[in-house]
């Protein structure tokens, strides 16, 4: 046991983080390691950004925190007017939240309370991905489809109708044009099952995040998802806490394929991991039918403090000055490519995909047949420890809806080099290169292990 009050997950033991710069954490033994996964997915920036740290500071002078129902503050006010410019004026409006669940709860409530004030309660029905992960809050949970998350919360949970969502690796259609069509006709049958009146949302995450290893979407299936909300009157609801904020080199995913939601949420690198802040964006119509019938009940303490605003603000602003999405196309073709050549030397490197700066990376035991690795050889977790021992973090998960299979994600900042990128390579293929040495050849070479 240890004697931390501290807890979190069940893991290792882990190092003493001293400080950072740049794409660099240094423990308390003088050893570094290349952010090659952001924190988690959020340190876009990197670390000690001096603009955002003096935009902190600069701040911090002012004031600190003021509470959303006594005062505006300017930093709010700032920050929501750029994130309705990211849009395009797509969508108007901004409610801040502090981090991703909280703003995926917000925009449960928003949607089910829009049809409420219509003298529509019966929607109550929600519709997701299976893998997915939106949140850990109980309402987020509940449209979250990854199972090691959910089975301990399932009978205390409003669960969603989960479809299955595109995975083009795996997919059995002969095409990727038929394995979509497939899965609109399933998401179809689903609601029609549960009846179309009764759908409050489709709820997705435009490039997939830590539950499915950054499994892409393509124009079709937006497109086709879209068409079903608009004849079943139903909302769309975008997830972009992971890939919105400049991530996959578009402010949002989804400008990518230019299929507009009607609500999205985003946090993680809207703060950039200098101060939590989020933010539901959503359609002008849906707030105005909402505040027309008593106002949106619901708020966090912290939601839209001046503090948090500035951090979220500052982080907009570096990403314009200093181009950084064009850094991302470019340092993004650049990682893209070095991660095709690792697939290329190993064998157990079934797949790459992703976009931007946000990859992922799936580990298969059989390349023609794409079978997993056994679960209990939790391959995902080596390959982990392996990279950190090397000074890389990713940052894994399951891809078979947390029960099985192998990924992990390589998302380092926006602001990497093209040095950089070159470390990260490397020092991820030392170690699959010990991974394939140190784990799987003594697993495949034990048949009783492999057939567990």
């Amino acid at each position: 046991m240890s004697s931390s009050p501290l807890f979190y997950q069940a893991g290792p033991a882990m190092p003493e983080v001293s400080h950072a710069r740049g794409v660099f954490l240094w423990d308390t033994e003088g050893r570094d390691y290349l952010d090659g996964c952001s924190g988690a997915i959020s340190c876009n920036l990197g670390h000690h950004h001096e603009g955002i740290r003096d935009a902190m500071l600069a701040q911090l002078d002012k004031v600190a925190f003021t509470y959303r129902t006594q005062f505006e503050n300017g930093p709010a006010m700032a920050l929501a007017q750029s994130l309705v410019d990211m849009t395009n004026q797509d969508l108007e409006k901004v409610f801040f939240v502090s981090s991703g669940s909280e703003a995926v709860e917000s925009a449960i409530k928003l949607a089910r309370q829009y049809f409420f004030a219509r003298g529509e309660s019966q929607r109550r029905h929600f519709v997701s991905l299976r893998p997915s992960y939106h949140g850990s809050t109980l309402g987020a949970l509940g449209v979250t489809g990854y199972q090691p998350l959910e089975v301990p919360f399932a009978d205390i949970t409003q669960g969603s109708i989960k479809v299955p969502g595109p995975d083009f690796f795996r997919r059995a259609e002969a095409s990727d044009d038929a394995h979509v069509r497939e899965l609109l006709r399933q998401t179809r049958e689903q609601i029609e099952a549960a009846g179309g009146d009764s759908i409050i949302a489709i709820v997705l995450e435009p490039v997939g995040g830590a539950s499915t290893g950054a499994r892409m979407v393509n124009k079709a299936y937006l497109e086709g998802v879209r068409e079903l909300c608009d004849e079943f009157g139903c909302l769309l609801i975008f997830d972009e806490v992971l890939s919105g904020v400049g991530r996959t080199g578009a402010w949002f995913a989804y400008q990518h394929w230019g299929v507009v939601p009607d609500l999205l949420t985003t946090a993680k690198g809207l703060g950039a991991g200098y101060y939590p802040v989020g933010a539901l964006l959503c359609r002008a119509d849906i707030v105005d039918t909402v505040m027309a019938n008593g106002g949106f009940q619901h708020g966090h303490t912290y939601a839209g403090n001046p503090l948090a605003c500035a951090t979220g603000l500052a982080a907009v602003e570096a990403i314009r000055k200093e181009n950084l999405l064009d850094n991302v196309a470019i340092r993004g073709q650049q990682l893209r490519e070095g991660l095709d050549a690792l697939k290329a030397r190993f064998g157990f490197v079934g797949d790459v995909r992703g976009i931007g700066m946000l990859w992922g990376v799936e580990l298969v035991q059989d390349l023609s047949s794409k079978a997993p690795f056994p679960a209990e050889a939790n391959l995902f977790a080596r390959v982990t420890a392996l990279a950190k021992e090397e000074g890389l973090l990713i940052y894994p998960r399951r891809s078979l809806d947390g029960l099985a299979g192998d990924h992990f994600l390589v998302c380092p900042p926006l602001t990497i080099s093209e040095q950089e990128v070159s470390l990260l390579l490397e020092r991820l293929s030392v170690a699959l290169q010990r991974l394939e040495s140190e784990v799987i050849e003594p697993l495949m070479a034990s048949p009783a292990e492999t057939n567990a």
